[in-house]
Order: C-alpha cells, then sequence, then structure tokens
C-alpha cells in the first residue's frame, strides 16, 4: 500500500529467533520465550537476584582474624648497649621485644543467626520480584502482541470500506454517464474512497509502531516491525477461561512483600543482638632474649556498653519493619483489587463483543447491503449511502476493539490469579 514505512514493507531474512531479529511468523506463545530470554529488565532484575546470592553467602561467612607483629626496646641512642646477645646478632636473637598476636572476633547473642536469616529472607525477596517482574513482563507482552493485532484488523477495516467505496465509485461513474446523478455526487464517493485510504495508510504505520513495541519488550536490537501475527483476534478473545484457577496468595509480588517483612524483621533482631557486645579473642607469643623467657599469652576484649545502646538503629528497624507490614497489607489490598477488575472487565468486555457478533454487526451489514441496492436503483440518496458505510465502518472498528478488549482482560485476569492465560483456560469437552 502506498505511504507505507519503508522498513515496515521489508520482508523478514531471517527464519530463526534471535536477538537481532523475530520469525517471520510470530505466535503469542513465542513472543514471551523470546521476551523472558532477551529483556533488558528482565536481565537487569536476574542481576538484583545474584547480588542477593552473593550477600547470602556473606552471612555464612566467618570473619577474619586479625594477625598483628610488634617490635620493641629498639636501642638507637648513642653510647647504649648493643643490642646483640650471646646468641648472636640476628633481629630475632636481639634483645628486642617481639610480639605475635592473633585476634579473633567472636559473634554471640544471636547477630549471626539473625544476619543470616536476613539474607535468606532478602533471596527470597529478589527471586519473587524476578517472578513478578516476568508476570509483569507477559502482561505487557500479551498487551502489546493485542495491540498490533488490533491495529492490523484497524488496517483491514479501513482498506475493505475503501475498496467497497471504490466500487460505488465506478458504479457512480455509469451512473454518470446515464445522467443518474451529478458530477458532485460522484466526486463525494471518490473523496469518500480517498478519505478511507488515507486513514488505512496512517493506520498500517500505527500497525508498524505497534508490532515494533513487541520487538523491544522482545529485546530486539534492530526492531523493524516486520513480522506478522500467526494468532489472531478472535482466537485469543473467544479463548473459555476458568475464573478460578491460579492461586492469588502465591502471587510474587505479595511473596516478595511478605519476604521483605521477614527480612525486616530479622534486621530488627540483629540491631537488638548488636547491644551485646562482641568478644575478641587474643592469643600472643611474646620473645624478648636473653634475660626473659620466650612467653605465651591470651586475652579477651570487648567494648563496653556505656554510652551507646544502639537505640537508634533499632528504632529505625522497627520503622522499617512497620512499613514492611503495611507494604504487606497493601499489596495485598491490589490483588483483590486487579481480580475484581479483572473479572469486571472480562465480563464486560466478553458481552459487548459477543453483542456485537451477533447483533449489532450483522445488522449493519444488511443496512449497508439494502442502501446500496437501493443506491444502485436510484431509491437511495448519496447521503444515505455515505452514512451508512461510515456507520458499519464503526461498527466493525467498534467489534475489533471489543475483541481486543475481551483478549485483554483475559490475559489480565490470568496473571492477576497467578495463572496463565493457557492454565486458565477450561479444558474442552470430549463428545
Amino acid at each position: 500500500m502506498a505511504g507505507t514505512p519503508k522498513h515496515c514493507s521489508v520482508v523478514a531474512q531471517s527464519q530463526g529467533a534471535s536477538p537481532d531479529r523475530v520469525p517471520e511468523k510470530l505466535s503469542l506463545t513465542e513472543a514471551r520465550r523470546l521476551a523472558f530470554l532477551h529483556n533488558w529488565d528482565l536481565i537487569a532484575a536476574q542481576a538484583g537476584v545474584d547480588q542477593a546470592a552473593a550477600q547470602r553467602m556473606v552471612s555464612h561467612e566467618f570473619p577474619n582474624p586479625t594477625f598483628s607483629w610488634s617490635t620493641a626496646k629498639i636501642n638507637v641512642g648513642e653510647g647504649n648497649a648493643p643490642s646483640s646477645t650471646p646468641s648472636g646478632n640476628g633481629v630475632f636473637d636481639r634483645t628486642y621485644d617481639t610480639i605475635l598476636a592473633i585476634n579473633q572476633l567472636y559473634e554471640i547473642g544471636g547477630k549471626r543467626t539473625a544476619r543470616q536469616k536476613s539474607a535468606q529472607a532478602g533471596l527470597e525477596a529478589m527471586e519473587a520480584s524476578f517472578r513478578d517482574a516476568r508476570r509483569t513482563l507477559d502482561l505487557g507482552v500479551d498487551k502489546a502482541y493485542i495491540a498490533s493485532l488490533l491495529a492490523e484488523e484497524n488496517v483491514r477495516v479501513l482498506t475493505q470500506s475503501a475498496q467497497s467505496l471504490r466500487r460505488e465509485a465506478d458504479i457512480a461513474g455509469a451512473r454518470l454517464k446515464a445522467g443518474d446523478i451529478s458530477e458532485a455526487d460522484r466526486g463525494q464517493i471518490e473523496i469518500a474512497a480517498d478519505q478511507l485510504e488515507l486513514n488505512a495508510q496512517a493506520a498500517q504505520s500505527t500497525a508498524c509502531a505497534a508490532r515494533i513495541a513487541v520487538e523491544v519488550l522482545l529485546g530486539v536490537r534492530h526492531p523493524l516491525g516486520t513480522w506478522k501475527a500467526a494468532d489472531s483476534l478472535a482466537s485469543l478473545a473467544g479463548l473459555p477461561l476458568d475464573l478460578h484457577s491460579g492461586d492469588p496468595e502465591q502471587r510474587p509480588d505479595l511473596q516478595s512483600a511478605e519476604a521483605s517483612l521477614r527480612k525486616a524483621g530479622a534486621d530488627l533482631d540483629l540491631q537488638r543482638a548488636i547491644r551485646i557486645p562482641d568478644p575478641t579473642f587474643l592469643v600472643e607469643y611474646e620473645h624478648n632474649p636473653p634475660d626473659q623467657p620466650t612467653t605465651v599469652g591470651v586475652g579477651v576484649s570487648f567494648p563496653l556498653p556505656l554510652w551507646n545502646w544502639n537505640t537508634g538503629n533499632i528504632r529505625a528497624a522497627q520503622a522499617t519493619r512497620a512499613q514492611a507490614a503495611a507494604q504487606v497489607g497493601k499489596v495485598r489490598t491490589q490483588v483483590a483489587a486487579d481480580i475484581a477488575t479483572a473479572e469486571d472487565a472480562w465480563h464486560e468486555a466478553q458481552r459487548r463483543w459477543r453483542r456485537y457478533e451477533a447483533e449489532v454487526r450483522p445488522r449493519s451489514a444488511k443496512v449497508v447491503e439494502s442502501v446500496e441496492y437501493s443506491y444502485k436503483k436510484g431509491g437511495a440518496a448519496l447521503v444515505d449511502l455515505l452514512q451508512a458505510e461510515r456507520s458499519d465502518n464503526d461498527v466493525r472498528i467498534a467489534t475489533a476493539q471489543a475483541m481486543a478488549d475481551s483478549a485483554t482482560a483475559a490475559v489480565s485476569l490470568a496473571l492477576a490469579r497467578n495463572s496463565t492465560l493457557e492454565s486458565a483456560m477450561k479444558p474442552a469437552h470430549k463428545p
């Protein structure tokens, strides 16, 4: 079609899926798979999971011991006695006082356990966030894919309407020669046909943009919008759904919020445990020849909690835990709201689509057919023909919109209930 963007009229060269191209025929299932493999946001979410896993490893590691070496009683003044001893003048044989020591911090009061619980809960929260990111991505891919189908359906409807009026213009040319209509009447039909053709071209550009939007979600590096949809609006809109499939209590955003609450609780336990001083044990070796014997020693040190009882950090952790608890309640309410909204939207879209298909569209088609027949026989005015064509065009576009709304509501409902569109489908009854 004239006016179609050049990059949208190019046939894709590759049949295989890759980060640079998508198949010529792209199904919704394949689109989801490619998005899972290549979507940039999902890759970033996976990096967050890796970071949380690394933090869990850190929480299981013991603090390293501290080694110290000190040498004292080194003679530096003039006239002092030499530092050598009967054992010799080597560094280890001189009269220097050499001390080697190892210090090891030991955590008590449940700090290590609390830190490990916090890290584990953090990992669970990030894993749930990753699953929620995929759920959100699937919803985005589904909506973008359905939007591309709707755009293609609008192109088809407008093209058919333009072709119909173009045929009427040809008939009007014959009637003009016969003197049945005026030149103005024929001109109006041609103008209406031209306008529909231009609208179809604009819709083609919109459809190309919709396909490119899908490719962006798929992580395609050079999106061109050349693929064709393997599914149809009618097939997606007419899927029989089980409204009770899935387990909303296991929805990943709710699981992430609950894991964050557990993490906040473990962090609060850690801040409370920090009030208990951690001892540092010491083992040392002292060498001071020639008259002092070589000795070993042990010791322990710990901070005295006289001025700081970690009160500020405890209160901050309490506030964080209260905030996390409120977030769990908010997400739980949002889950229920998502389900109720999606159910209502699906029922409404289904009723609207079924009525368009069963009542409105057939009546509109009959009206157009009747007016066209009357106009050809001279029994209807031009304005009646044009009005009937416009009304039928609007009805067909509204029918496509109802199908798209039904399909979008279906995927929204399935994902709101923590299910997939495939698993939410009712099993077909065998005869």
